[in-house]
């Protein structure tokens, strides 16, 4: 069992209602001497913001704010053509495997690295723009899963430990993987849309915060503060910087603002495995580890303020090749595609 300080890389693609564990699952035991990473099993995301900071007041019940995010009816997941590869973890029963320490990726790693960042990018450039109220995020699932098998990908989350759906659509108080339903969006939402495509072998995964309609002033400050911690945290981003300094970083820009860190979720390694080493977190904490030449994994900020519990999950933005996230490269730099 992993240490209470240690990292957990959370994985919440396991289907549309769960149960809640207090415990982690782990799916391997690490090697002597390393940190263990654990995958928890979390339920109704929507919720999580009780959960974790139970601070709502009594004035915040559904009954008395209407506007209090409630799940709609989860559609049929939809299918993908049968010539277009999938990854290991799809219609298996085997939970999804996690890399033994970081991947380092060859030149044709890469540049498949490229390619499944440049259109996740894509994707979620295209999925911004059917954000409007009136717009269930159903259907922005259905677009944004035509748009990736189109285009000769596969829908990461499609079946990532049971996950009904192609992309993860988090409106509001939901923190991250929120599952597309039939809830139209309403004018002063902000949603938080995660894409990740399967191309030739490799995932690519992004996310951005889009406001719908009117959004007030507190919501606009969140999901500017946000971007800008995630900016600053891929600027300090290079062969052998400690991986702990994005955590810093991060953690530094929102306490000017006041904006709280989500501390559940982390950062994660990404390439030929969805989810792996390192772990990344976005707050301040001593763990070890340097980012290395060619390694990928993902930065992605979530904040929060306490007055009307929004949450705002920045875009997952990778460390790889050149504009496919972004790179750790030859000339110690960090090359970012939105």
């Amino acid at each position: 069992m992993a240490r209470p300080s240690s990292p957990r890389l959370l994985s919440s693609f396991l289907g549309d209602r769960l149960t809640l564990s207090a415990r982690p699952l782990l799916l391997r035991s690490a090697a002597p001497g390393s940190r263990r990473v654990a995958y928890q099993a979390t339920r109704t995301l929507c919720n999580l913001v009780d959960i974790f900071f139970n601070r709502r007041s009594r004035d915040d019940t559904p009954e008395n704010n209407p506007r209090r995010l409630r799940p709609g009816k989860v559609s049929p997941r939809l299918s993908v053509p049968d010539h277009i590869q999938r990854p290991p973890y799809v219609n298996s029963r085997q939970r999804p495997g996690v890399n033994n320490g970081p991947e380092i990726h060859d030149e044709k790693g890469i540049e498949c690295m490229r390619a499944s960042g440049k259109l996740a990018a894509q994707v979620l450039k295209f999925a911004g723009t059917l954000v409007k109220p009136g717009i269930t995020t159903d259907e922005i699932d259905k677009a944004v899963h035509q748009m990736i098998i189109d285009n000769g990908a596969y829908p990461s989350p499609l079946g990532y430990c049971g996950y009904p759906k192609s992309v993860c659509t988090s409106v509001n108080e939901c923190i991250c993987h929120g599952i597309p339903d039939s809830r139209p969006l309403e004018d002063g939402d902000i949603i938080n849309i995660d894409v990740t495509v399967y191309l030739n072998g490799y995932h690519g995964d992004t996310s951005a915060t889009f406001l719908c309609g009117d959004v007030d002033d507190e919501a606009k400050k969140l999901v500017q503060v946000t971007k800008e911690c995630l900016d600053k945290a891929i600027s300090i981003c290079a062969p052998g910087v400690e991986i702990k300094r994005i955590g810093r970083t991060i953690q530094d820009h929102a306490d000017k603002f006041k904006f709280g860190v989500v501390r559940h979720f982390v950062g994660h390694g990404v390439g030929k495995v969805f989810h792996a080493e390192p772990v990344v977190l976005h707050f301040r904490n001593n763990e070890w580890g340097r980012m290395m030449l060619n390694q990928t994994f993902t930065i992605g900020t979530l904040h929060f303020f306490q007055a009307r519990s929004k949450i705002t999950p920045f875009a997952h933005c990778h460390l790889c090749a050149h504009k496919a996230h972004a790179n750790l490269g030859e000339h110690k730099s960090c090359h970012v595609v939105r």
